[in-house]
This record gives C-alpha cells, structure tokens and sequence, in this order.
C-alpha cells in the first residue's frame, strides 16, 4: 500500500514540473514575439550619426560650401571668409587693405578690391594649382564696409552711410534722418559716376515720390552715389 502511495506521490510531482517547465517556455515565446529585431531605423539617432560620420572620414568626403555669385564688387574694408576645402592653414578671414589688396598663405598677394567673390576664387585657385592639386576655393564676404553712399546737403545726418540691401533713394534720406527747414524736395538728386570719369545726375522729386507720380524716379543706389538735397 505504502508503495502505491509513494508511486502516485512520485507520478504528481513529475506532472507539476513538467506543467511548469511548459508555462515558462510559453511566456519566454511570448516576449520574443513581443519585441521586434533590431534594425538600422530603430537605432538611436546618435549610433547613427557616428556610424555616418566614420563612413565619411573612411571616404574622405565632407560638405562643400557653394561658389559665391558673381554680382558684389569686392573693396577696401571689406572682410572676406577665404575657405580652401580641407586645407585648413590656408582658409581664413582677411581684410582687404586700402589699396585693395589682400594676403594669403601659399598664394602671396594679390588684388582684390574691384573683383566679384567668384573672380576672386579663380585667382586663388589658379595660384594654389601649383601646391595643391584642384584645389576648391570659396570666397564669402563676411562684412561689406565698402559699400558706402554719401547724404549731403539739407538732411539731419549728412555724411557717408553703408549700403544695405537694396536701398533706394527714399531709403537715404530717412537714413539721414528726414529734412532740415527749407529743404528743395522736388529739386534732389543724385550724382552718379561713369565709366568715363564723368557724373550723371538723376532727377529725384520726394513729392512726386510719396504720391506714387513717378516712381522710377525712386532708383536703387549703387556704391559711391551721392544723394543731394538742396
């Protein structure tokens, strides 16, 4: 009897263990079920971005700034960003100097004041070729302080003032604060220089300006126009 006993003791222990054995292989399924693989999206955006940055330094390729246009003349004060794609002893900010001109490592100096940023870059270029093979050369102007126009005659601020976007004859003469008493509205205008030497002289009418009567009148002004009011 005793050893029917401790049979059927025996039989219930071993159906236990198997039924446990069987409820934790179920809930490890479940979990694995639960939690999809790994892949290239769901990784942390900062494994990512060291993954991106290894493969560039493996390829030796990296962001290249775009050419500059070929619009802004280049002068005297003016403060340029001179940037020769990984040659860093070279690229650098310089000023350029009252008589134009500008020095760099490698290329010696050479004029810069009445070139564009674009002619600019093919002069250096040229002159690195012999140090640097293709060299790629950007030329951005930081700080344009040659771009002046000057406000004379019956204003509240006469003098010389930076050129800033596209500023028109209206925009000089709030600049230079509006008009004193007496000032001849109709009779301003602005003296231009010519490729020959000489000055033009454009007709501005400020009441015919502020009616919207002639409004071509209200030009855009280049460097070194004068604007008088008399």
């Amino acid at each position: 009897m005793k050893k029917n006993t401790t049979a059927q003791r025996f039989v219930t222990v071993l159906a236990l263990f198997s039924l446990l054995q069987v409820g934790a292989l179920a809930q490890s399924n479940t979990a694995l079920q639960a939690t999809p693989p790994a892949t290239a999206a769901s990784q942390p955006a900062a494994a990512q971005t060291s993954t991106e940055k290894a493969t560039a330094a493996k390829t030796g390729e990296g962001p290249r700034v775009a050419h500059s246009d070929n619009s802004y003349v280049i002068g005297a004060d003016d403060v340029l960003a001179i940037n020769v794609w990984k040659e860093t002893e070279v690229s650098r900010s310089v000023t350029v100097r009252s008589d134009g001109k500008i020095s760099l490592p490698l290329v010696g100096e050479l004029t810069a004041g009445g070139q564009t940023p674009l002619q600019l870059e093919q002069e250096i270029a040229k002159r690195l070729q012999n140090f640097i093979s293709e060299p790629e050369v950007t030329v951005m102007v930081q700080e344009s302080k040659s771009q002046k126009i000057n406000i004379m005659g019956m204003v509240v601020r006469p003098g010389l003032y930076l050129l800033t976007g596209s500023t028109t004859v209206l925009d000089a003469i709030g600049m230079a604060g509006g008009f004193k008493d007496f000032a001849k509205k109709k009779q301003i205008y602005v003296l231009r220089a010519q490729s020959d030497g000489t000055q033009k002289r454009l007709l501005f009418n400020y009441k015919d300006a502020i009616k919207g009567v002639n409004p071509e009148q209200n030009i855009r002004l280049l460097a070194g126009d004068t604007v008088v009011v008399p």
